[in-house]
Protein backbone atom coordinates (compact mmCIF):
# COMPACT_ATOMS: atom_id res chain seq x y z
CA UNK A 1 0.00 0.00 0.00
CA UNK A 2 1.11 3.54 -0.75
CA UNK A 3 0.50 4.87 2.78
CA UNK A 4 3.40 4.34 5.17
CA UNK A 5 3.93 4.11 8.93
CA UNK A 6 2.61 6.98 11.08
CA UNK A 7 1.52 9.14 8.17
CA UNK A 8 -1.17 11.80 8.46
CA UNK A 9 -3.97 11.59 5.89
CA UNK A 10 -6.10 14.73 5.52
CA UNK A 11 -9.37 14.93 3.59
CA UNK A 12 -10.81 18.27 2.48
CA UNK A 13 -14.02 18.98 0.59
CA UNK A 14 -17.72 19.75 0.94
CA UNK A 15 -20.71 18.05 2.62
CA UNK A 16 -19.86 14.65 1.12
CA UNK A 17 -16.59 14.78 3.05
CA UNK A 18 -17.97 16.66 6.08
CA UNK A 19 -20.82 14.23 6.92
CA UNK A 20 -21.40 15.79 10.36
CA UNK A 21 -17.77 15.60 11.44
CA UNK A 22 -16.68 17.36 14.62
CA UNK A 23 -15.66 21.02 14.23
CA UNK A 24 -13.13 22.50 14.13
CA UNK A 25 -10.58 19.67 14.09
CA UNK A 26 -12.42 16.66 12.68
CA UNK A 27 -10.48 13.90 14.37
CA UNK A 28 -10.64 11.92 17.59
CA UNK A 29 -13.47 10.13 19.43
CA UNK A 30 -17.27 10.04 19.18
CA UNK A 31 -17.76 10.07 15.39
CA UNK A 32 -15.29 12.95 15.02
CA UNK A 33 -14.62 11.90 11.42
CA UNK A 34 -18.30 12.08 10.50
CA UNK A 35 -20.55 9.37 9.09
CA UNK A 36 -19.30 9.08 5.53
CA UNK A 37 -16.46 7.73 3.41
CA UNK A 38 -13.74 9.37 5.53
CA UNK A 39 -14.83 7.39 8.59
CA UNK A 40 -15.10 4.21 6.51
CA UNK A 41 -11.57 4.67 5.19
CA UNK A 42 -10.28 5.30 8.70
CA UNK A 43 -12.06 2.20 10.01
CA UNK A 44 -10.62 -0.01 7.30
CA UNK A 45 -7.11 1.38 7.72
CA UNK A 46 -7.29 0.60 11.44
CA UNK A 47 -8.84 -2.84 10.92
CA UNK A 48 -6.59 -4.03 8.08
CA UNK A 49 -3.39 -2.05 8.68
CA UNK A 50 -3.37 -1.42 12.47
CA UNK A 51 0.43 -1.59 12.58
CA UNK A 52 0.75 1.50 10.37
CA UNK A 53 -0.93 3.89 12.80
CA UNK A 54 -2.36 6.13 10.06
CA UNK A 55 -3.78 9.38 11.45
CA UNK A 56 -6.90 10.50 9.57
CA UNK A 57 -8.23 14.09 9.70
CA UNK A 58 -11.50 15.34 8.17
CA UNK A 59 -11.59 18.98 7.06
CA UNK A 60 -14.71 18.85 4.92
CA UNK A 61 -17.22 21.69 5.33
CA UNK A 62 -20.77 21.41 4.02
CA UNK A 63 -21.63 23.81 1.20
CA UNK A 64 -18.02 24.57 0.28
CA UNK A 65 -16.79 25.35 -3.22
CA UNK A 66 -13.19 25.47 -4.38
CA UNK A 67 -13.32 29.21 -3.63
CA UNK A 68 -14.06 28.40 0.02
CA UNK A 69 -11.18 25.91 0.12
CA UNK A 70 -8.83 28.61 -1.13
CA UNK A 71 -9.91 30.94 1.68
CA UNK A 72 -9.17 28.37 4.42
CA UNK A 73 -6.25 26.54 2.81
CA UNK A 74 -3.50 27.96 5.00
CA UNK A 75 -5.19 27.00 8.29
CA UNK A 76 -6.97 23.80 7.28
CA UNK A 77 -4.30 22.25 5.07
CA UNK A 78 -0.83 23.79 5.20
CA UNK A 79 -0.72 24.37 8.96
CA UNK A 80 -1.96 20.80 9.52
CA UNK A 81 1.21 19.48 7.81
CA UNK A 82 -0.37 16.32 6.38
CA UNK A 83 1.72 13.65 4.68
CA UNK A 84 -1.13 12.87 2.29
CA UNK A 85 -3.86 15.22 1.10
CA UNK A 86 -7.15 14.15 -0.49
CA UNK A 87 -9.27 16.77 -2.28
CA UNK A 88 -12.83 16.20 -3.48
CA UNK A 89 -14.55 19.47 -4.42
CA UNK A 90 -16.80 20.75 -7.18
CA UNK A 91 -20.32 19.56 -6.48
CA UNK A 92 -21.45 22.90 -5.05
CA UNK A 93 -19.48 24.79 -7.70
CA UNK A 94 -21.85 23.14 -10.20
CA UNK A 95 -24.99 22.77 -8.07
CA UNK A 96 -25.32 26.45 -7.17
CA UNK A 97 -25.64 27.19 -10.89
CA UNK A 98 -28.80 25.04 -10.88
CA UNK A 99 -30.48 25.44 -7.49
CA UNK A 100 -29.75 29.18 -7.12
CA UNK A 101 -29.40 30.24 -10.77
CA UNK A 102 -30.01 33.95 -10.11
CA UNK A 103 -27.49 34.35 -7.26
CA UNK A 104 -24.56 34.47 -9.60
CA UNK A 105 -21.97 35.66 -7.09
CA UNK A 106 -22.16 32.19 -5.55
CA UNK A 107 -21.40 30.44 -8.83
CA UNK A 108 -17.91 29.09 -9.49
CA UNK A 109 -17.53 28.67 -13.23
CA UNK A 110 -15.22 26.21 -14.94
CA UNK A 111 -12.29 28.58 -15.53
CA UNK A 112 -12.15 29.75 -11.90
CA UNK A 113 -12.61 26.20 -10.69
CA UNK A 114 -9.71 24.88 -12.74
CA UNK A 115 -7.40 27.81 -12.04
CA UNK A 116 -8.04 27.69 -8.29
CA UNK A 117 -7.68 23.92 -7.98
CA UNK A 118 -4.48 23.97 -10.04
CA UNK A 119 -3.01 26.77 -7.92
CA UNK A 120 -3.83 25.04 -4.61
CA UNK A 121 -2.36 21.73 -5.78
CA UNK A 122 0.75 23.32 -7.26
CA UNK A 123 1.45 25.35 -4.11
CA UNK A 124 0.93 22.33 -1.84
CA UNK A 125 2.68 19.55 -3.78
CA UNK A 126 6.13 20.27 -2.35
CA UNK A 127 4.84 20.16 1.25
CA UNK A 128 3.25 16.67 1.15
CA UNK A 129 4.19 13.15 0.13
CA UNK A 130 1.32 12.98 -2.32
CA UNK A 131 -2.08 14.39 -3.26
CA UNK A 132 -5.15 12.44 -4.33
CA UNK A 133 -7.64 14.32 -6.52
CA UNK A 134 -11.18 12.89 -6.54
CA UNK A 135 -13.72 14.13 -9.07
CA UNK A 136 -17.05 15.63 -8.10
CA UNK A 137 -20.01 13.45 -9.13
CA UNK A 138 -23.72 13.44 -9.83
CA UNK A 139 -25.53 10.15 -9.28
CA UNK A 140 -27.48 10.24 -12.55
CA UNK A 141 -27.27 7.81 -15.46
CA UNK A 142 -28.39 10.25 -18.15
CA UNK A 143 -25.22 11.93 -19.40
CA UNK A 144 -27.36 14.51 -21.24
CA UNK A 145 -28.91 15.71 -17.98
CA UNK A 146 -27.69 19.30 -17.71
CA UNK A 147 -26.22 18.99 -14.23
CA UNK A 148 -24.63 15.60 -14.95
CA UNK A 149 -23.13 16.97 -18.15
CA UNK A 150 -21.65 19.98 -16.38
CA UNK A 151 -20.36 17.82 -13.51
CA UNK A 152 -18.55 15.66 -16.06
CA UNK A 153 -16.83 18.78 -17.43
CA UNK A 154 -15.61 19.69 -13.95
CA UNK A 155 -14.43 16.11 -13.51
CA UNK A 156 -12.36 16.40 -16.70
CA UNK A 157 -10.66 19.47 -15.22
CA UNK A 158 -9.75 17.46 -12.11
CA UNK A 159 -8.27 14.76 -14.34
CA UNK A 160 -6.26 17.35 -16.27
CA UNK A 161 -4.91 18.93 -13.08
CA UNK A 162 -3.97 15.48 -11.73
CA UNK A 163 -2.06 14.69 -14.92
CA UNK A 164 -0.31 18.08 -15.02
CA UNK A 165 0.78 17.91 -11.38
CA UNK A 166 1.45 14.17 -11.14
CA UNK A 167 -1.23 13.51 -8.50
CA UNK A 168 -3.20 10.32 -7.94
CA UNK A 169 -6.59 10.53 -9.64
CA UNK A 170 -9.91 8.97 -8.58
CA UNK A 171 -12.83 9.07 -11.01
CA UNK A 172 -15.75 8.87 -8.60
CA UNK A 173 -18.34 9.26 -11.36
CA UNK A 174 -16.96 6.19 -13.09
CA UNK A 175 -17.10 4.27 -9.80
CA UNK A 176 -20.78 5.17 -9.37
CA UNK A 177 -21.60 4.23 -12.97
CA UNK A 178 -20.65 0.61 -12.25
CA UNK A 179 -23.22 0.42 -9.46
CA UNK A 180 -25.81 2.41 -11.41
CA UNK A 181 -25.98 -0.42 -13.95
CA UNK A 182 -27.92 -2.30 -11.27
CA UNK A 183 -29.37 0.33 -8.94
CA UNK A 184 -31.63 3.34 -9.50
CA UNK A 185 -29.93 6.63 -8.50
CA UNK A 186 -32.34 7.23 -5.60
CA UNK A 187 -31.12 3.98 -4.02
CA UNK A 188 -27.69 5.61 -3.65
CA UNK A 189 -28.69 9.24 -2.98
CA UNK A 190 -32.14 10.71 -2.46
CA UNK A 191 -31.06 13.97 -4.14
CA UNK A 192 -28.48 12.35 -6.46
CA UNK A 193 -25.72 14.09 -4.47
CA UNK A 194 -25.62 13.07 -0.80
CA UNK A 195 -24.88 9.32 -0.81
CA UNK A 196 -26.36 6.52 1.27
CA UNK A 197 -24.07 4.20 3.18
CA UNK A 198 -23.67 2.18 -0.03
CA UNK A 199 -22.79 5.36 -1.94
CA UNK A 200 -20.15 6.28 0.61
CA UNK A 201 -18.79 2.75 0.32
CA UNK A 202 -18.44 3.29 -3.45
CA UNK A 203 -16.28 6.35 -2.69
CA UNK A 204 -14.34 4.41 -0.06
CA UNK A 205 -13.59 1.56 -2.45
CA UNK A 206 -12.53 3.90 -5.25
CA UNK A 207 -10.09 5.71 -2.95
CA UNK A 208 -8.67 2.50 -1.48
CA UNK A 209 -8.05 1.14 -4.98
CA UNK A 210 -6.01 4.25 -5.79
CA UNK A 211 -3.68 3.73 -2.82
CA UNK A 212 -3.25 -0.01 -3.47
CA UNK A 213 -5.07 -1.05 -0.31
CA UNK A 214 -4.83 -4.83 0.18
CA UNK A 215 -8.00 -6.21 1.75
CA UNK A 216 -6.20 -9.49 2.50
CA UNK A 217 -3.27 -7.92 4.30
CA UNK A 218 -3.33 -10.32 7.26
Amino acid sequence: MKLKQNQKLLFIGDSITDCERVKPEGEGLFNALGKGYVSYIDGLLQAVYPELGIRVVNKGISGNTVRDLKNRWQEDVLEQKPDWLVIMIGINDVWRQFDTPFIKEGHVYLDEYGDTLRKLVTETKAHVNDIVLMTPFYIENNEQDHMRNMMDQYGLVVKAVAEETNCLFVNTQEAFQVVLKELYPAALAWDRVHPSAAGHMVLTRAFLKAIDFDWNQH
